[in-house]
This record gives C-alpha cells, sequence and structure tokens, in this order.
C-alpha cells in the first residue's frame, strides 16, 4: 500500500505561481515513477506530468508543457509540481499518482495509487 498527501492548492491570480507537493508513504516511495493528474469540474481527468523514479526523466502535456515543473525528493518521499504563469484553464482539482514501476506514464489506469487531491483555482 502507498499512501498520499497532496498539499499547496489554493487561489491565485492569472500568472500567479503555486507549488503543489505530494507526500508518500507506505511502500518505498523511491523506486516507482509517479504522476500528476486534473480534474476540473464536468470534465475528464487528464493527465498533466509524469516523472521517473528517480527524478531525471519527465514528461508533460502539451498544455503546462514549459510551465508546470515536476520533481522529486526520494529522501523525503516527496513529490512537487511547480507551476507558474498559471491560466484560469488551469483550475482543478490536482491528484498525484503512484505506478508500482519505474517508467513513466501518461495513462491514468498505469497508476496504483492516489492521492485525495488538492484544490487549484486561477482567477482572471
Amino acid at each position: 500500500q502507498v499512501q498520499l498527501v497532496e498539499s499547496g492548492g489554493g487561489l491565485v491570480q492569472t500568472g500567479g505561481s503555486l507549488r503543489l507537493s505530494c507526500v508518500a508513504s507506505g511502500r518505498t516511495f523511491s523506486f516507482y515513477a509517479m504522476g500528476w493528474f486534473r480534474q476540473a469540474p464536468g470534465k475528464e481527468r487528464e493527465f498533466v506530468a509524469s516523472i521517473t523514479w528517480d527524478g531525471e526523466s519527465a514528461y508533460y502535456a502539451d498544455s503546462v508543457k514549459d510551465r508546470f515543473t515536476a520533481s522529486r525528493d526520494n529522501a523525503k518521499s516527496t513529490m512537487y509540481l511547480q507551476m507558474k504563469d498559471l491560466k484560469p484553464e488551469d483550475t482543478a482539482a490536482y491528484y498525484c499518482a503512484s505506478r508500482l514501476v519505474p517508467a513513466l506514464s501518461h495513462y491514468g489506469d498505469h497508476y496504483a495509487y492516489w492521492g485525495q487531491g488538492t484544490q487549484v483555482t486561477v482567477s482572471s
């Protein structure tokens, strides 16, 4: 079992920045790829970013590329999502998720564990 807890969401103006955190407990965090997903009201969950077990590689959705950066600190069992130049369309609940393999993926079905989410609201 892996327990994931997100934090860092909030209300920010267009063009602002936020950093989300995801703290993992349970199974060894450092072995697995992690991901960020988001879901806006009335919309399907969508992929945001994925990062390999060692943090050396990351993959981003086109909509957030060059604005969001995923990173991780395995010593702290924590993954981060640094978000800058936020736009109203980034408003959503953001979820972190863990795979059970080291390689990254943009498919939600490839993730075994999920956090409860943290809300990000970007005002125009």
